[in-house]
C-alpha cells in the first residue's frame, strides 16, 4: 500500500482544510493509499524528530515508497523530507525562510485548532535555520503549487528557491490555496502513488 504523508503548517493541524480535502479525496477515489497527517509538535526540532520517525517506519514498511505533501511550514519540512529520504514532494504556498518570517511571531502562541499554548523563541528560529535545505538536490522530485495572492508569504521567494522544480503559479488566491481540492488527483499522480 502506498502512503501519503501530509505535513500541516504553523499553528495548524490535521483538521486544516487542505488536509481534510486530501483525506476525503483519498477515501473516495484512492482508498488504496494510506494517509498520514500527524499533529506536529510546536517546536521545529521536535516536529522534525516526529517526521523522521514516521519516514523511517515508512521506508521499512513501504520499501522507501511514499510521497509527501506540505503546506506553508509543512512545505518547508516536506522539502527536507524530499532531500533526506529521496522521495517526491508537493509543496503548497511553502515557507522558504521561516526562520526570518516567524521572527515577528516570537512570544506566546495559541494553536487555534488544538488550543495548545506555547512560547516561540529565538532558539526555535535557530532550529529552523538548521533544518533549511540550503543547497537542495531534490528539485526534480518537487512540485511547487503557489498562488500570487498569498497574504502571508512573498510568492517570489518560493519561485526563486524552487526555480528548478516543477512549478504551478496562479494569479490571485491566498495563503490557504483556493481551489486546492481540484489538485488532489494531480498531486497523487505526481507523487507516483
Amino acid at each position: 500500500m502506498s502512503t501519503l504523508l501530509y505535513l500541516h503548517g504553523f499553528n495548524s493541524s490535521p483538521q486544516s482544510m487542505k488536509a481534510r480535502e486530501m483525506q476525503e479525496y483519498l477515501l473516495q477515489k484512492r482508498p488504496d493509499i494510506n494517509f498520514i497527517c500527524p499533529q506536529l509538535a510546536t517546536t521545529p526540532a521536535a516536529a522534525w524528530a516526529q517526521i523522521s520517525e514516521i519516514c523511517e517506519a515508512l521506508a521499512v514498511r513501504n520499501n522507501g515508497h511514499f510521497g509527501v505533501a506540505g503546506s506553508s511550514l509543512g512545505g518547508f519540512l516536506a522539502t527536507r523530507v524530499a532531500e533526506v529520504c529521496g522521495v517526491r514532494a508537493v509543496v503548497i504556498n511553502p515557507a522558504v525562510n521561516p526562520q526570518v518570517l516567524l521572527q515577528d511571531y516570537l512570544g506566546e502562541q495559541l494553536n487555534p485548532y488544538t488550543d495548545e499554548r506555547y512560547l516561540l523563541t529565538a532558539q526555535h528560529m535557530q532550529e529552523l535555520s538548521e533544518l533549511r535545505v540550503n543547497e537542495p538536490s531534490c528539485m526534480a522530485r518537487i512540485w511547487l503549487l503557489q498562488q500570487q495572492g498569498d497574504e502571508v508569504l512573498d510568492y517570489r521567494e518560493a519561485l526563486e528557491y524552487y526555480r528548478f522544480a516543477r512549478v504551478c503559479i496562479q494569479k490571485g488566491g491566498d495563503h490557504s490555496f483556493i481551489g486546492f481540492n481540484h489538485y488532489c488527483a494531480q498531486i497523487i499522480r505526481f507523487l507516483e502513488l
